[in-house]
């Protein structure tokens, strides 16, 4: 598998805090490829003769790491520590933390070189903290890596004394400029209490929510609310964040009042009762689904495509992990039919207000560190919030040129409504990517080729479509998009884990050698029309007519799924 540019940067200045500091706290979203990248620092140690304890807190997350971890690391032995399996003297071994922090089986661990943290947050636990002690007391000089999407923890506990140093920080800007999540559409929507909300005070750990319920939880409201959604995201699904439970239930009903099918989930309802709700919410039965407290992180469903967000929130972090549930890609597979190109963002409240939109996040490229001034970690310079502590430094005033909310109606006391400080940057997949794309047919079709494995981004009916195939992969349909970089990106990451990326790599002889006879016949040139045609060019080309009826199959079927 080969690492995107900015999988390698997280990479390399992660083992950089790693070597000069013993231990490295590395910041990544949903999207960045958080376990590919885990997988490739730690392999970077095993590949010098270290062993590795890799640690997570779910069954699925062992499985899915571990599985990640071959694909990167396909020489390492692996050994498995849960519940069913307790194995040890192996290159990396992924354990559960709740059977590893066991005391008869800490006593048994033996000592590694590195140690590897999955949702790195959970760090400051004690049944973490027991397990780090006890591997530096095995070896002093144990590496420690800590990785997550959400380093700021909801009871407070900071990882100060864990790791003293952020390595890198990946933002959401990032990946939505790379075209890995969709575009978020930001609207801020004033109904009538946002005075009344910025009065509310802070409890410990967030904004008083049972002040939020008493403010916004009124029937009148949350009618307006559906007012307001159905006017710009009526036909999408949604997830929606409230205050309380009976908040998440009241508006959940005022949708159904109003033709739509919707439930709410929360934390206390039963476990079977909130599977089946979600699970018909993930069939499409639901449209919009209602929350507290639930699916702020560790939810992930494709096709939702709004996000309204009907409470405050003190942390910028908690913002943008609500916002997020919204930004994956759809991967045509799992949900069949199922067109994404953007996400609504949808605010009553004043989060947005408050920290500003994910789209105003700076990307920390190049960007050198500091100190932070409440727990002295060293952190990435742009970082406006301490990961490890949680301090948030002082916001800067804004220019007078700087992008402004715009006015809802007339006059200068209408109300804000829609962000419109949103500025795109293009990012060009084809200079960026590893491989080298040929235009078949004036450009309608994308192709390269990387031995093992092809892929193809296609202009079919208004929209670009990325499929791929292999030698033991069959053809697949990747994604499609309107936006021919979302298709583009998609075909690259594909390429990346199935082709042989050194012999796709740009700067390969073939690629400027002329092509051979063989292929020149099975192309049906002539040896005039073959003059400037080089083996990749007539590889590609090779490709697209071997796999042409098949692709033309998969479009059509993707359309008719669509319709």
């Amino acid at each position: 598998m080969k690492l995107r540019q900015r999988q390698v940067d997280f990479r390399d200045r992660c083992v950089a805090a790693l070597d000069e500091r013993g231990n490295t706290l590395g910041v990544a979203p949903t999207g960045a490829g958080k376990t590919v990248m885990l997988s490739a620092i730690t392999g970077h140690y095993i590949q010098q003769g270290a062993n590795a304890l890799i640690i997570q807190h779910r069954d699925e997350l062992v499985d899915q790491n571990r599985r990640t971890f071959e694909a990167v690391n396909p020489r390492a032995t692996i050994g498995l520590f849960t519940a069913d399996r307790k194995e040890w003297g192996y290159n990396a071994t992924f354990a559960m933390i709740q059977t590893l922090a066991r005391a008869g089986n800490l006593e048994d661990m033996p000592a590694f070189d590195v140690v590897t943290i999955d949702e790195g947050h959970h760090a400051a636990a004690d049944s973490y903290l027991k397990t780090i002690d006890t591997a530096m007391k095995r070896n002093p000089n144990t590496k420690l890596l800590l990785v997550t999407a959400t380093p700021n923890r909801g009871d407070k506990k900071t990882l100060r004394g864990v790791v003293d140093n952020v390595a890198d920080q990946i933002t959401l800007k990032e990946l939505i400029e790379a075209r890995l999540l969709v575009r978020p559409r930001t609207l801020v929507l004033d109904i009538g209490v946002r005075e009344e909300l910025r009065g509310v005070k802070k409890r410990a750990n967030d904004f008083d929510m049972s002040a939020v319920e008493a403010i916004m939880d009124k029937s009148v409201l949350n009618d307006r609310v559906v007012e307001e959604w159905g006017k710009v995201a009526g036909d999408r699904q949604t997830v929606v964040f409230c205050s309380t439970v009976l908040h998440a239930q009241h508006v959940a009903e005022a949708f159904r009042s109003a033709g739509i099918r919707a439930a709410a989930v929360w934390a206390d309802m039963g476990d079977a009762s909130r599977r089946e709700t979600l699970e018909a919410y993930d069939r499409g039965e639901i449209q919009v689904i209602a929350n507290v407290a639930v699916l702020t992180e560790g939810w992930d469903h494709q096709p939702t495509s709004c996000v309204i967000l009907l409470r405050p929130s003190s942390y910028q972090s908690t913002m943008i992990q609500m916002i997020g549930r919204g930004l994956r890609l759809v991967d045509p597979e799992r949900y069949p039919g199922v067109r994404k190109d953007d996400c609504i963002v949808m605010d009553f409240g004043t989060s947005i207000l408050m920290h500003g939109s994910i789209e105003q996040d700076i990307n920390l490229e190049g960007k050198g560190a500091k100190d932070c001034p409440e727990c002295a970690s060293t952190v990435p310079a742009q970082c406006a919030e301490c990961p490890i502590c949680g301090y948030e430094w002082p916001k800067p005033e804004p220019e007078e040129d700087e992008p402004t909310l715009l006015p809802a109606g007339d006059g200068e006391d209408a109300a804000p409504s829609v962000l419109h400080d949103f500025v795109m940057t293009e990012i060009d997949l084809l200079a960026d990517s590893p491989f080298r794309y040929e235009n078949l047919f004036d450009g309608l079709v994308c192709i390269a080729t990387a031995l093992d494995a092809w892929v193809a981004v296609v202009s079919y009916y208004g929209r670009w479509h990325a499929l791929g195939g292999g030698r033991m992969i069959g053809v697949k349909y990747l994604a499609d998009n309107s936006d021919r970089f979302v298709a583009m990106a998609a075909a690259d990451d594909f390429l990346r884990i199935h082709g042989d990326s050194d012999v796709g790599n740009k700067a390969k002889r073939w690629m400027s050698q002329p092509c051979s006879d063989k292929q020149r016949e099975h192309l049906g040139l002539s040896p005039f029309e073959a003059i400037g045609v080089t083996k990749y060019q007539a590889a590609c080309r090779l490709e697209w007519k071997f796999n042409e009826r098949l692709i033309r199959r998969l479009l059509e079927n993707s359309m008719r799924m669509a319709a």
